[in-house]
């Protein structure tokens, strides 16, 4: 019997073993964990109640107009303005396809506390509803008066940086 009882393991070793790797890595699903850009994304997203951007698969290739003051599917003065006004922040990625600038920290002139920003574009309209800024400082999300000023800065030098563009 003990014969047996040891063929009997090593079959069941066996066929265990070879089970296994049936479920090889190919098979396996892939579980992705979002990154720290598409959760900023998806909270701008969702305070605003837009539906996030939709892209093709000629995204890339189709472009506007040179004159038509847009930068991919954004206003190009708003683009423009933001960087402008936040060059005091170090710029980490920028897309201008889906309108998103992120920020690492920085502080302004004269200041003492540090920013983190993150700006979405999205709409070619000049207007206040296509543009969200986001400020977080080391300790937290900053003050809505701030953020309020940012914008309003924003928009003030996109509006002027129109203005000499039809003087021309």
């Amino acid at each position: 019997m003990p014969c047996s009882r040891a063929v009997l393991t090593v079959v069941l070793t066996l066929t265990l073993a070879v089970t296994t790797a049936c479920g090889s890595r190919e098979n396996r699903r892939q579980v992705e964990t979002p990154s720290a850009d598409e959760i900023m994304d998806e909270i701008l997203y969702d305070q605003r109640g837009r539906q996030r951007p939709k892209s093709t698969v000629f995204g890339g290739l189709l472009r506007p107009r040179a004159d038509s003051g847009q930068i991919g599917a954004v206003n190009k003065y708003l683009w423009n303005a933001s960087l402008e006004v936040l060059d005091f922040l170090p710029v980490q990625s920028v897309d201008p396809f889906t309108g998103v600038i992120t920020t690492g920290f920085g502080t302004p002139p004269g200041g003492a506390r540090a920013y983190r920003a993150t700006i979405v574009i999205s709409d070619p309209a000049l207007e206040a509803r296509s543009l969200n800024v986001a400020l977080v400082t080391k300790g937290g999300a900053a003050n809505a008066s701030t953020v309020r000023a940012v914008e309003d800065a924003i928009l003030t030098r996109a509006r002027l940086l129109r203005q000499q563009d039809s003087r021309l």
